[in-house]
């Protein structure tokens, strides 16, 4: 992996920690940031090591507060800027987080100060929130003559009701931490100074957990989230199946039988 310069990607303990580090302009993310972002993705999908990532911003004033607007404007400017809508193909760092569907392994987003437009939208693409009670939620976009196009209209009004939703879409209002738990956005919150320490907890819990039952799980609850019950069942799950033939499938229960902690292989 070439030398990363806007985002510190560390990995010990079968967890990657994931860090925006533009904390001088609120880790908004430009375009060579994505494209890191994206070779560290690659990475971590394809390191069997690793288990669990934990994503969070540099500094304590914000998670991201999304696009450079600065270098679009300067792009804009130049000239070299061209139309966009949803989605990143064809764009620096595609797929983005946002768009990796198939990403079985469960992240989870450490957010502190403000997550504002793809800040949010990340947050969103991930399956575990923990907030400190000075974050501060939002998708501005409607303001600024943009669309929330990595995924933040399609998530919100997945992740909540469609008439608080479409309150916080259609006016750019921002919600609080603990209005986002209230609406299920967000798992726990937490003050600042224990955040560190919550986000830790659950890191743990996960990686007591057998890797490819975490992996089966996040992908048959993604793939199934659509469909009927009766398609659920009859659908072929890849992670699922190595699950259900693996040796950490027959740890578990030998474990539980003798009384000892698992030995997990991930295989």
């Amino acid at each position: 992996m070439r030398r990363l310069s806007r985002v510190q990607y560390d990995k010990k303990d079968n967890v990657a920690r994931i860090t925006l580090n533009r904390p001088e302009v609120l880790n908004a993310m430009d375009l060579e940031m994505h494209e890191e972002l994206a070779e560290i993705w690659d990475d971590f999908e394809a390191d069997d090591d690793m288990w669990v990532a934990v994503l969070s911003g540099s500094g304590s004033r914000a998670f991201s507060v999304g696009q450079d607007l600065k270098e679009l404007a300067g792009r804009d400017r130049a000239g070299t800027a061209s139309p966009s809508t949803f989605g990143s193909r064809g764009k620096p760092g595609w797929p983005r987080l946002t768009e990796r569907f198939d990403l079985a392994k469960p992240i989870v987003a450490k957010v502190q100060g403000y997550a504002m437009g793809g800040g949010f939208e990340l947050a969103l693409s991930c399956d575990i929130v923990i907030a400190s009670e000075e974050a501060v939620f939002a998708l501005p976009e409607a303001k600024l003559g943009l669309m929330a196009g990595a995924g933040g209209v399609f998530r919100l009004t997945r992740q909540i009701p469609w008439k608080i939703a479409m309150g916080h879409l259609l006016t750019g209002r921002p919600m609080d931490a603990r209005r986002a738990f209230e609406l299920g956005l967000v798992n726990e919150v937490v003050p600042a100074e224990q955040l560190d320490a919550c986000v830790e907890s659950w890191v743990a819990d996960i990686r007591r957990c057998a890797p490819l039952s975490v992996r089966a799980i996040k992908e048959a609850a993604i793939t199934s989230a659509s469909m009927s019950l009766e398609s659920a069942f009859a659908t072929r799950y890849p992670w699922e199946e190595r699950r259900m033939h693996s040796e950490d499938a027959i740890e578990g229960p030998r474990a539980f039988s003798e009384k000892r902690a698992p030995r997990w292989k991930a295989r």
